[in-house]
């Protein structure tokens, strides 16, 4: 019997070119990337480089080194703008981080899935309201007059719209109202974290004897820190812009609360009425500086951006 070489078969010819699907979604993503690069550069990056221009010059666009914060900083309103907003931000952060991770370990562990889903819808409602409403409902439920509440305010001792807006009263209103806007969707967001954890996880907790509390203290939140950090990290920031809630209540309660309640508001004052437009662009970088140096020490402490070897 005779062997019969058989000749080679040639391997197929490679496609030269991206296949148009890739291609497509490559353009895809670069249009998406390139639209948020045009919107950050032009709301993010140039305003916030014009703001350093106009801390370190005067008026006439002279260099003055740190002039202009040593005048903000000298100024009898500065002290007490930055201890209100610190109060503010004490009190937020505290109620929103144990509030909301609690919330979402219930929803999580204890609640039935369609009743959990429910729950969250209701809670993510409030955080549909612009924020300019949202002040305007709580102005509504704080006047004693009105207020579907009255009973409970007249309880505690207020008794009038002026009784309530007290200035130690105010950071806990404020924190009221931020809570009741942003704290639903970022329970949301906690129990989107907390459904990323193996169940595996939980089951080996389980077999060894840990309760619901333990496998929520010892597994999930040490789990899910690094969205704990990433949620403190935002609401640190925006409870620093503090403007809206403020300048509404000033209004409304004719002139009760101070008009630079919150730093943003002392800058507005320096801006609009002072025409101070430097003065006003200090008092931003200190912001700044504030922001960036607390999350500066979140990311460091939590590891946020460390990524695990599987």
């Amino acid at each position: 019997m005779t062997l019969v070489d058989t000749p080679p078969v040639a391997a197929p010819a490679r496609r030269r070119g991206t296949p148009p699907r890739r291609r497509t979604a490559g353009l895809a993503g670069w249009l998406f990337a390139g639209g948020y690069t045009v919107l950050l550069l032009a709301f993010g990056v140039f305003p916030t480089c014009y703001a350093f221009y106009l801390a370190f010059t005067n008026d006439a666009g002279q260099f003055t080194g740190i002039n202009q914060f040593t005048k903000v900083a000298r100024d009898y309103r500065f002290g007490p703008a930055f201890s209100h907003v610190l109060i503010y931000l004490v009190l937020w952060l505290v109620t929103l981080v144990v509030l909301t991770v609690l919330a979402a370990v219930v929803l999580r562990s204890r609640v039935k899935p369609g009743l959990s889903a429910l729950l969250r819808f209701l809670y993510y409602l409030p955080g549909a309201l612009a924020g300019v409403a949202s002040v305007l409902v709580w102005l509504f439920m704080l006047d004693p007059d009105v207020s579907p509440v009255s009973w409970l305010l007249k309880a505690i001792g207020l008794d009038s719209f002026a009784a309530v807006l007290a200035p130690g009263d105010l950071p806990v209103i404020f924190m009221l109202i931020a809570f009741w806007t942003g704290a639903g969707g970022w329970m949301v967001v906690m129990y989107g974290a907390l459904n990323n954890i193996p169940d595996e996880v939980l089951e080996a907790a389980r077999m060894d004897g840990a309760g619901p509390w333990q496998t929520a203290w010892y597994i999930q939140i040490p789990m899910i820190r690094q969205w704990i950090a990433y949620m403190t990290i935002l609401a640190f920031a925006g409870g620093t812009q503090l403007f809206v809630e403020p300048q509404l209540l000033q209004t409304a309660s004719l002139g009760r609360v101070s008009p630079t309640w919150s730093p943003n508001q002392l800058a507005y004052v320096y801006a609009f009425q002072q025409g101070d437009f430097n003065g006003a662009a200090a008092i931003s970088v200190f912001l700044l500086a504030l922001g960036l140096l607390c999350a500066g020490l979140l990311v460091a402490r939590t590891n946020m951006f460390t990524i695990e070897e599987k």
